[in-house]
């Protein structure tokens, strides 16, 4: 037996309409899902991680200043937070050598912030690798070795960034979550942008002496982790323990 569907002009109407919905309905979330996804790999090449599968980074960029860098350490280590990972630009970090060993001694771990603030995307390979090997040198004098982390120093990073950093056994890692600190908005405000956290995260803040407000929002930020029951861990322990999610670089 044979079974026949009849549409009218009305029905064939709606469908096309539905179908025509559904398509930029998932075009509209898939370019969401690209424009909110901050870090990137290269196609079967290296990788940039910005998050985990669980739990909580606390990351602080520092690179430059002389004064803010101090009460950030006074209160993790006062809200006895054992985990967070710093990184650090080499021509700071040369000119603090006792802030560094502090967050050496304190459990906190480092990464590279460069040596001088320049955006990646704007040198050539060779330019990328001298500035890390600047860097490389001047925590190897503070007797810092093993570093295998790195963040671009402008946060602006491409294919060539992480061919080199790959090439100098270095992880390149983003964020997640921006504080938005380093622009001064309140204490609330970056509390608020940071309260948008979940497992997995990996959040940017500053140390830096342009960051002039996180001091005051750190406490906030931890009683709503704390509230949240996750656990803070540094970004080697995230990538170790768990999935990382890239997007690739076009």
């Amino acid at each position: 037996m044979n079974f026949f569907y009849v549409l009218n002009g009305k029905s064939l109407k709606q469908v096309s309409l539905v179908v025509i919905a559904a398509f930029f309905t998932a075009w509209f979330l898939y370019m969401q899902s690209i424009v909110h996804l901050p870090a990137f790999s290269a196609k079967d090449g290296p990788k940039a991680i910005y998050k985990g599968e669980k739990d909580l980074a606390l990351t602080f960029n520092i690179g430059w200043g002389d004064v803010k860098a101090e009460p950030i350490l006074d209160i993790l280590k006062k809200e006895n937070v054992k985990a967070a990972t710093f990184f650090l630009a080499g021509s700071w970090a040369e000119r603090h050598p006792d802030l560094v060993s502090r967050i050496v001694k304190e459990g906190y771990e480092i990464g590279i912030l460069g040596y001088g603030y320049e955006d990646y995307t704007e040198l050539e390979e060779d330019k990328i690798r001298r500035d890390l090997a600047k860097a490389q040198e001047a925590f190897r004098k503070l007797n810092i070795k093993d570093i295998k982390l790195v963040r671009a120093p402008t946060g602006h990073f491409d294919k060539k960034t992480l061919k080199v950093a790959e090439r100098m056994g270095y992880t390149v890692v983003h964020w997640s979550v921006d504080s938005k600190d380093w622009t001064n908005p309140g204490a609330e405000r970056i509390a608020e942008n940071v309260s948008k956290a979940k497992k997995g995260d990996i959040v940017l803040l500053h140390a830096s002496d342009s960051a002039k407000q996180t001091a005051k929002a750190l406490p906030l930020i931890l009683n709503d982790v704390e509230a949240k029951g996750l656990k803070f861990v540094s970004v080697s322990e995230m990538i170790a323990n768990a999935e990382t999610k890239t997007n690739e670089i076009k």
